[in-house]
């Protein structure tokens, strides 16, 4: 059975909760913003299609030294939109209010277009682009990733596997795969979902499913790194989770690992708001 193919479908009816500006870089002369006033710009194009816009949200009285924070959202790999962190954008804004935030749309995958490596690629571009227009928006290179679900995975696997240049100071993932050799999801046998999964033409060998795993990408160098799992996920078995945790206790890398014993592919109420707390704390600390 094509196992990757079945987590990308079955991910992307689930969400965790419920003036388009041209590209431009540092030599194109432009000169920076008023760092005393907030900024915001909506749908900035950081590639040719239309699923390429992020969302910019800078604080007022930002200097070279401002952090970013990168929201990615969830929704399968082929669905989904930046509009769904909206509610994560605004506690940032709210409780962080120091920080850049840069909420992502990326391109969603279809029969046609694989998953990866193009939505990390897109991850890339982003960053890319942040950094060429750094004066002008007067901010550091110094990131975070919060990611949810399909976003969470994506956060985690560019994080470990992607940043060259070590800009990733935390990640976070919030109910994301980490390990698509985990006999959990070897195991499966669904021969009703299988038949629209060969649609997707994904490789399903060994080394192809650990070159997409961030279990597999993670070093003594991996960034500080918060996890957040429901204990009753159907989607995400308890093991994503544990086994990245242990992982990272091995590789000595800085980590937080909350589980919830009674939630599912995402909460509300008071074990929300324990998240976004300990989010905070945990931001804080590392970026």
């Amino acid at each position: 059975m094509n196992h990757l193919k079945l987590v990308f479908i079955i991910l992307c009816s689930i969400s965790l909760v419920t003036s388009c500006a041209s590209e431009r870089s540092d030599d194109d002369g432009i000169e920076p913003l008023n760092t005393s006033e907030s900024y915001e710009e909506l749908n900035i194009s950081y590639g040719n299609d239309d699923e390429q816009v992020f969302d910019l949200y800078l604080p007022a009285n930002r200097t070279a030294d401002t952090k970013t924070i990168i929201l990615v959202h969830g929704g399968g790999w082929t669905s989904g939109d930046k509009t769904d962190m909206t509610d994560f954008k605004n506690f940032i804004k709210d409780q962080m209010p120091s920080y850049a935030v840069v909420n992502i749309n990326y391109r969603l995958a279809d029969e046609n277009n694989s998953p990866y490596p193009m939505q990390i690629n897109d991850i890339t571009s982003v960053i890319n682009y942040l950094k060429n227009n750094e004066a002008h928006y007067t901010i550091s290179n110094n990131l975070g990733l919060v990611g949810v679900s399909a976003g969470a995975h994506l956060s985690l696997l560019w994080s470990y596997g992607f940043d060259t240049e070590n800009q990733v100071r935390m990640v976070c993932s919030i109910v994301g795969p980490t390990n698509f050799t985990d006999p959990a999801y070897l195991n499966n046998t669904n021969a009703v979902l299988q038949e629209l999964l060969d649609t997707f033409g994904i490789d399903t060998a060994t080394d192809f499913l650990e070159e997409v795993s961030p279990y597999h990408k993670a070093t003594a160098t991996s960034p500080p790194t918060i996890l957040f799992y429901g204990g009753e996920d159907p989607l995400i078995p308890i093991t994503q989770g544990t086994t990245m945790r242990d992982k990272l206790e091995s590789l000595n890398v800085t980590h937080q690992f909350t589980l919830y014993p009674n939630e599912g592919h995402g909460w509300t109420g008071l074990n929300l708001l324990d998240t976004t707390l300990e989010l905070k704390i945990f931001i804080e600390t590392y970026l």
